[in-house]
């Protein structure tokens, strides 16, 4: 009996384990793999728009002053008295009184509407009529010196008249400069507003309505059935009365 029992032990110790260890596999086995993390792509942020600067201008009156300062004291210093006498001079004469009632009356209001806003060309414009115009009027008087005036009026008006059209020629560069830089202004939005990227707008979840709560159930009033008139019963007839019997007359 011994020696079985050894046997036994010994056997029980020696022999393999082919299932799994009590403990690990139940741990092993509640173990569940978890999916990884989604991770929300990064929107690269959108590029600011490129800013677009206006044109500084500079005074319109810087242009055109100087040369309507010299225009304003040539013409007002000339003396009409030693040219001949004549029609000429006294086209002259009328001629040198509206170039002078523009110089002090009508052009510093438009200039200083001008510099107000010197890169708005619907401010220079006007300004530039105004001195179409007036150089058409001195060309008239320098005209009429040439025929009727000295030579060195002629010489001074003739200066002042140059001094006038190279003013004209600045103010019309000015205007096309500043159409031009409008223009590229314009293209440059353009061409930014395109070249940003659509605004995405995040999506709200989906707000559940709740159900309409419904109408509390009207309860059916049962109309009382109208109560019958009581129908009385039909009068008794009074009993007859039995009518008296004819009197029988005795036979004779």
């Amino acid at each position: 009996m011994p020696i079985l029992r050894a046997a036994l032990v010994l056997a029980m110790v020696c022999a393999p384990l082919t299932g799994p260890v009590p403990g690990y596999a139940g741990q092993a086995a509640g173990v569940t793999a978890q999916p990884a993390p989604v991770v929300a792509p990064v929107q690269a942020p959108s590029p600011a728009p490129a800013t677009v600067k206006a044109p500084v201008a500079a005074p319109v009156s810087g242009l055109v002053q100087p040369a309507l300062d010299a225009l304003e004291k040539t013409v007002g210093g000339a003396n009409l008295d030693k040219w001949k006498r004549g029609t000429i001079r006294d086209e002259a004469a009328a001629n040198v009184h509206r170039i002078m009632n523009d110089l002090q009356s009508t052009l510093p209001g438009l200039l200083k509407e001008a510099d107000a806003a010197p890169s708005r060309v619907s401010k220079i414009l006007p300004v530039a009529r105004n001195m179409d115009a007036l150089y058409d009027v001195v060309l008239r008087v320098v005209d009429g010196a040439r025929v009727a005036g000295t030579g060195d009026q002629v010489d001074a008006l003739t200066q002042a008249m140059n001094n006038l059209e190279k003013a004209r020629q600045a103010l019309a560069d000015r205007q096309v400069d500043l159409a031009a830089a409008q223009e590229k202004q314009i293209v440059d939005l353009q061409v930014a507003l395109k070249t940003q990227p659509a605004p995405v707008c995040p999506v709200a979840a989906p707000v559940e309505s709740k159900p309409a709560a419904p109408a509390a159930a009207k309860k059916a009033v049962k109309k009382k059935p109208a109560a019958k008139p009581a129908v009385k019963p039909p009068a008794t007839p009074p009993a007859a009365t039995p009518a008296p019997a004819p009197a029988v007359k005795p036979s004779s």
